[in-house]
């Protein structure tokens, strides 16, 4: 991200977007900060200012929001099912617009991902089936304001009613989302969390209309998808994966779901949703250090299959978008580390103006440090 790059204009062309025109392409993604005030995780004026401050994005999507009381994973993240939580959100929603900035929620279950002390009654966490989670730490908290990594507890697999009911759930929190102001939402679908846990052959074993076949464990998806759309309506509707293709370090290799055919895999994901015709998909690539690019024929294939808005993600470059967008493959782009740091990226970008440096200490949370109190550049 630091490296001059002589013409970005690319990315500041307006671009048609649901029923939106956005002033640039660059998006900002989800980024969990666990700032949400306790007890209840509801959203804050803290966080309404830190919204606030980035709204020269073309267009930003919340951090995670837990859609239900068991979808939590991480100490101190917001929620969507209460209506102190949804008033809370009316304080992020309206800074942004204030701005003219264009806000989505996020709408998030983390299923497996989770430990039991963030579950009500201290309950296992709920998933397709009864298989824990492992190459990945939760965040519990310990002490009031003081949390640790923990491993995640064994999961209970959900009945073919609860799944129906979890759909339902799904379809409130975009209502609540609506009535908090929020302009749509989206799904997260990626990272290993509960609609990822059912679309996925390692985390999927049953043998209901949720399980079996690709299309069963795509069915999923499909009907949280259709239930979404009836509430916010399809052209104000993304969806995020985490398509993870083979790596030689298995340590990276994101909560370990890498499918046996992940092309295939994600290419049928993405017909479902040209079928219910939403706004976008986000992708987001692998990022860790040296992370490969998805192979050619994929970013061809969701392009071919894909006829909405595309936004790709993964400690990307400027460089890497302006390669992207230039060959068609995708219409937005999201910066997701250098916003943290500088809540003015997209003018940051457009002058060739250096960036400040996030501190990993105050990533996830605390107060305003490391979070609001980040500078604007000044000449």
């Amino acid at each position: 991200m630091n490296n001059p790059i002589s013409d970005t204009s690319t990315l500041f062309s307006s671009v048609e977007f649901g029923p939106f025109t956005l002033k640039n392409r660059i998006v900002m993604p989800p980024l969990t900060r666990s700032r949400s005030t306790q007890p209840g995780n509801i959203p804050n004026d803290l966080m309404a200012s830190y919204y606030a401050q980035r709204t020269s994005a073309g267009f930003m999507v919340t951090e995670g929001t837990q859609i239900e009381p068991r979808g939590q994973g991480y100490a101190w993240t917001p929620g969507l099912h209460s209506q102190a939580q949804i008033e809370g959100w009316k304080k992020v929603t309206q800074a942004v617009h204030a701005k003219g900035g264009i806000i989505f929620a996020q709408l998030w279950h983390v299923g497996r991902v989770s430990h039991t002390t963030l579950q009500p009654n201290a309950d296992k966490p709920v998933g397709p089936s009864n298989i824990t989670a492992d190459n990945v730490k939760v965040f519990i908290e310990t002490a009031p304001g003081e949390g640790a990594l923990a491993d995640p507890s064994e999961p209970r697999a959900l009945s073919t009613a609860e799944v129906g009911e979890l759909i339902n759930m799904y379809a409130q929190a975009a209502r609540n989302a609506l009535e908090a102001g929020f302009d749509g939402v989206e799904l997260h679908c990626a990272n290993g969390y509960l609609v990822n846990q059912f679309i996925s052959e390692h985390t999927n074993n049953r043998d209901d209309q949720y399980g079996g076949t690709l299309t069963n464990r795509l069915r999923f998806l499909k009907e949280i998808v259709a239930a979404v759309s009836d509430v916010v309506g399809a052209d104000r509707l993304g969806v995020r994966f985490a398509p993870l293709f083979a790596s030689t370090d298995e340590d990276r290799v994101y909560l370990g779901l890498v499918e046996s055919d992940p092309h295939h895999t994600y290419v049928e994901a993405v017909k479902v949703l040209e079928q219910a015709g939403i706004a976008y998909l986000s992708i987001a690539e692998a990022d860790w250090d040296n992370a490969p690019d998805l192979p050619e024929q994929f970013y061809k294939a969701v392009r071919a299959e894909f006829s909405g808005r595309i936004i790709y993600a993964g400690k990307y470059t400027v460089e890497k978008a302006i390669r992207i967008l230039g060959k068609g493959y995708g219409d937005l782009f999201a910066f997701g580390r250098p916003f943290i740091a500088n809540p003015d990226l997209p003018e940051r970008i457009a002058n060739n103006w250096p960036l400040n440096e996030a501190d990993a200490a105050t990533m996830y949370g605390g107060t305003e440090l490391g979070y609001s109190d980040y500078p604007f550049y000044e000449k």
